[in-house]
């Protein structure tokens, strides 16, 4: 028999009804935070091997979604299938490590049979469990109560709300790990080198911009047809200008030339430095190539000049050089 067609106004206020159980669900956990929380932070700290995260079913799920966020914000950590466990996986546990094992019920078959061979191996056991008073609980060293009131499934039967809880758990001792190991922005960037934030927070200025030797520059005696020459030479459309000890002061770009023309001035006879812009925008090779890229987006320029501290011209960058490196 085909399915009947939707009713949509029931169908939203049944989707609307899940997302208030579970966001109430999540709520609650904060207000249920203890000293239970801080223990299992202080276990993992204090061991020098990984965390084994285990489940079976829907928290396995989560538990492998809980290893990859340890695993890439500084927690070295890795998921072990709870029925695997029990065929020879027990043998990655060493005595260093700890295992946290989620089971909302808190007696799942397969994970109470692998609890006494950790204890046996000498790893420490986290239980997090919708029931304080479940096996698991009982015989975990730290006990992590993510128990929800009620399911969003409106049979109260599928796991819904039990696992959000589950997964925000994990995602809160993950990201206090995080906090405590200080871990920051560049070690982040080095557990995500091949993604678009890896070369966000990787890709330095010197990584991207062109070298001095490449960069069209003029002295400030040249004159603007000599200027002109260099931008054309050079495919920025730009041109620093330099002071006699090689300080850059200033940069002519086809903006400025445009305002030149603006003003009916006779080009055959000023000098570049009557035109430039003055004190142009500047950044120092060891920036990143993202501060580049907002400086520029900022200030609605295309190009930007890279000097040392002494204003003396390392290179420059443009947009298209940064869009190369898919920092934009």
């Amino acid at each position: 028999m085909p399915d009947s067609p939707p009713d949509l106004g029931h169908s939203l206020a049944l989707a609307r009804q899940v997302l208030d159980i579970e966001a109430r669900a999540v709520h609650a956990l904060a207000d249920r935070l203890d000293g239970a929380f801080v223990q299992a932070l202080e276990l993992i700290l204090a061991r020098h091997g990984r965390v084994i995260v285990t489940g079976i079913g829907k928290t396995g799920h989560i538990g492998r979604k809980l290893a990859a966020t340890l695993a890439s914000t500084g927690t070295p950590a890795y998921f072990v299938h709870a029925a695997e466990a029990a065929h020879g996986d027990l043998g990655m546990i060493t005595p260093d490590d700890v295992v946290i094992a989620i089971s909302n019920s808190g007696a799942s078959e397969e994970v109470l049979t692998i609890v006494p061979l950790v204890k046996r191996q000498g790893a420490k056991l986290i239980g997090m469990t919708g029931n304080p008073e479940s096996p698991l609980a009982r015989q975990s060293d730290v006990h992590l109560d993510a128990g929800v009131t009620e399911e969003a499934c409106p049979l109260n039967l599928a796991p819904t709300a039990s696992t959000t809880a589950a997964l925000a758990l994990g995602d809160a001792l993950a990201v206090a790990l995080l906090d405590a190991r200080g871990f920051g922005a560049d070690d982040f960037a080095r557990s995500h080198p091949g993604g678009s934030l890896g070369r966000r927070l990787l890709t330095h200025v010197r990584d991207v911009m062109r070298p001095a030797s490449a960069v069209p520059c003029v002295k400030e005696d040249a004159r603007l047809s000599e200027a002109l020459i260099e931008v054309t030479r050079g495919g920025m459309g730009m041109t620093a200008i330099t002071a006699g000890d090689g300080r850059v002061i200033g940069i002519f770009t086809d903006g400025d030339l445009r305002r030149t023309f603006e003003r009916g001035d006779d080009i055959r006879g000023i000098r570049v430095a009557d035109v430039m812009t003055r004190a142009p925008q500047r950044i120092t090779a060891d920036a990143l190539a993202v501060e580049a890229a907002t400086l520029m987006e900022d200030k609605r320029i295309s190009q930007l000049l890279v000097l040392d501290n002494e204003m003396q011209l390392v290179g420059a960058v443009t947009t298209l050089d940064l869009m190369r490196a898919k920092v934009i």
